[in-house]
């Protein structure tokens, strides 16, 4: 019981570092506080698990935790802002060089025969747009923008800059070539080292930032790529959520949980 301890108080101590109440509602009834909650929820994008399944797993260890039915209504009733403030604690205070693209992340997860037997040959439904910034050293995501849509990636990154911007460079492909990025970091001394478009007219900005462009610093961009990787190899890279509350608050729980296990592998190495 003693490691089951453990991470019940470094889940308090999250909290208690992102500022969340003790209670989710302040009139409701005051039966399971909400580090139980954001424990059980933690828990099962870790372990994969189902509503159900979590709920058992906890009280056979000995954890009082709400049902499967209880768990589900909480995920959904949970705020945005709750989720943003638990993952910034996790984030570093300062970067040098980020990196900045976007992934999909499947709505379903259909088996292989399935899609076989219908022959299909393109994903069953759409995906989940997910565009973040990454410290291209530590490997940690350092902010997030999800999207129920494709939508251009260029739309995504005021949103992602006005969540992080404590960085140095920014690097990134052709398509974050574009005046209004490269204006908006200039604006906020930040250097752009972005793979130029061809046959495209230069702008001011874009001319500005080309002097520091490097080949070498560039090819920090790939960091992201395996930090994508890593990212739906421990916990998935798909949802079973429904809606796009829930699938926020699940893609949340799996970059949280993906800073922790990079300060843990910092603080033993």
């Amino acid at each position: 019981m003693k490691k089951e301890n453990k991470l019940v108080n470094k889940i308090e101590r999250l909290l208690r570092r992102a500022n969340c109440p003790r209670y989710l509602h302040h009139y409701g009834p005051k039966k399971y506080e909400f580090y139980i909650h954001a424990l059980c929820l933690l828990i099962k994008e870790i372990c994969k698990l189902s509503f159900r399944r979590v709920s058992n797993l906890l009280r056979m260890l000995g954890f009082d935790v709400p049902s499967y039915s209880a768990l589900c209504k909480m995920r959904k009733r949970i705020p945005l802002r709750m989720w943003k403030d638990i993952f910034r604690t996790t984030v570093p205070l300062n970067c040098h060089i980020a990196a900045v693209d976007s992934t999909g992340i499947s709505r379903n997860n259909p088996s292989w025969h399935y899609t076989k037997r219908i022959n299909s040959k393109k994903p069953i439904k759409g995906y989940i747009k997910l565009s973040t910034f990454l410290d291209t050293r530590r490997k940690k995501l350092l902010a997030l923008r999800v999207r129920a849509k494709p939508r251009h990636d260029i739309k995504d990154f005021n949103y992602l800059l006005r969540q992080y911007s404590n960085f140095n460079k920014l690097v990134g492909d052709t398509a974050y070539d574009a005046e209004m990025i490269h204006k908006k970091c200039f604006d906020t001394d930040i250097i752009t080292v972005i793979k130029p478009r061809k046959n495209v007219r230069r702008g001011f900005y874009r001319k500005k930032q080309m002097k520091f462009y490097s080949e070498k610093t560039y090819h920090r961009r790939s960091m992201i790529e395996s930090g994508f990787g890593s990212l739906k190899r421990k916990y998935g890279s798909s949802t079973l959520a429904k809606t796009i509350t829930t699938q926020r608050a699940e893609i949340y729980c799996k970059a949280t949980l993906y800073n922790l296990s990079l300060i843990l592998q910092e603080t033993f190495n």
